[in-house]
C-alpha cells in the first residue's frame, strides 16, 4: 500500500483505538486495580482464593481486549483483501502489456479507493465496539 494511504488509514485506526481506550479500557483498568487491591486485603482468604478473586477481576479487561483485537484484525483482513484485489488488477494489466506508469495508476487509484471505503467503516465499527465494551459486565 502507498505510504500516504498507509498513513491516512493507519491515522485513523490509531485515533480510534485511543478514544476507545481513553473512554473505556482506562475505565476498565481502573475497576481492575481497585478490584484486584480489594481482593489483596482480604487477609482471611487462602492464596489460592486471593488468586482467583484477581483472576475474575482481569476478566472484563480482557475481554474488552479481545473484542478490540478481534474487530481490527476483521479490519485489517478485508483492507488486505481488497488491496490484494488492487494487486490482481494491476498485475493483470501489466501482463496485457501495459506499461508501468499506467499501472501504478491505477494500483495507487484502487489502493486509494480501498482505503477510502475502509475509511468509511470506521465510525460503524467505533459504534459496534462502544456498545459491545458497554455491554461487558464489571
Amino acid at each position: 500500500m502507498a505510504e500516504a494511504h498507509q498513513a491516512r488509514i493507519q491515522t485513523v485506526v490509531e485515533d480510534m483505538v485511543q478514544s476507545l481506550e481513553r473512554d473505556h479500557i482506562r475505565k476498565m483498568q481502573g475497576l481492575m486495580f481497585k478490584c484486584s487491591a480489594d481482593c489483596c486485603d482480604r487477609s482471611s482468604d487462602s492464596m489460592s482464593q486471593v488468586h482467583q478473586c484477581i483472576e475474575h477481576c482481569h476478566t472484563p479487561l480482557a475481554q474488552a481486549q479481545g473484542l478490540v483485537t478481534s474487530e481490527l484484525e476483521k479490519f485489517q483482513d478485508r483492507l488486505a483483501r481488497c488491496t490484494m484485489h488492487c494487486s490482481d488488477k494491476a498485475k493483470d494489466l501489466f501482463d496485457s502489456g501495459a506499461k508501468e506508469p499506467a499501472v501504478r495508476a491505477l494500483m495507487d487509484r484502487c489502493v486509494g479507493s480501498c482505503v477510502d471505503d475502509h475509511m468509511n467503516l470506521v465510525p460503524s465499527m467505533t459504534r459496534r465496539l462502544r456498545d459491545n465494551l458497554d455491554a461487558i459486565p464489571q
